[in-house]
């Protein structure tokens, strides 16, 4: 066993950042296997929609590794990390790295748009109307391309950083901080 496998584990997700991740994971998947049902589609679009707004709710008053403050980093940081990646010398982060941060926002913002469109379809303004249509199953794709982006994400930073993030997302641990991680 390593010494960074000995490490003991730190507590880094709270339970609502982590319900509210796999609930969201659970409609998603849920909205698009129930793409020709309805109401039954309609109804899990608005708890994803729900969903995104109570996170971002928690992501200004939660706890500290749910805050956006604390892991969104300006653009520039985030630049120098995908450097330092392509380089093979970023840090670990014991929260969300720069480039995962703005995987979250562009999640978030995304499904706020695929759920605001598909909203948009059914009041009585838009019903029927193709070019909303296709803007939601447009946005519906581009979520997909993202959830795909995101998932060969933490499968790179796992393999790199020798730690099971989906694991870690599921019990809210980590392993603790090494004196080059950044916490």
């Amino acid at each position: 066993m390593t010494a960074a496998a000995r490490r003991p584990r730190v507590k880094v997700w709270d339970a609502f950042v982590r319900v509210a991740h796999w609930s969201l994971v659970a409609a998603i998947a849920g909205a698009w296997i129930t793409e020709d049902a309805g109401a039954v589609h309609e109804w899990i679009g608005y708890a994803a929609l729900a969903i995104v707004v109570a996170r971002l709710a928690w992501g200004a008053v939660g706890s500290r590794y749910a805050r956006f403050s604390q892991f969104v980093r300006s653009p520039a940081a985030t630049i120098e990390y995908a450097g330092r990646v392509f380089a093979r010398r970023e840090p670990r982060h014991i929260g969300h790295n720069p480039l995962g941060a703005y995987m979250i926002v562009a999640l978030v913002v995304m499904v706020a748009l695929v759920a605001g469109s598909g909203w948009l379809y059914t009041t009585d303004a838009y019903w029927g109307v193709e070019w909303v249509a296709d803007l939601h199953e447009g946005l519906a794709n581009a979520l997909l391309v993202l959830i795909a982006l995101h998932v060969a994400g933490v499968a790179f930073s796992s393999w790199r950083h020798r730690e099971n993030l989906v694991a870690a997302m599921l019990s809210g641990r980590k392993r603790a901080p090494a004196p080059d991680d950044v916490a």
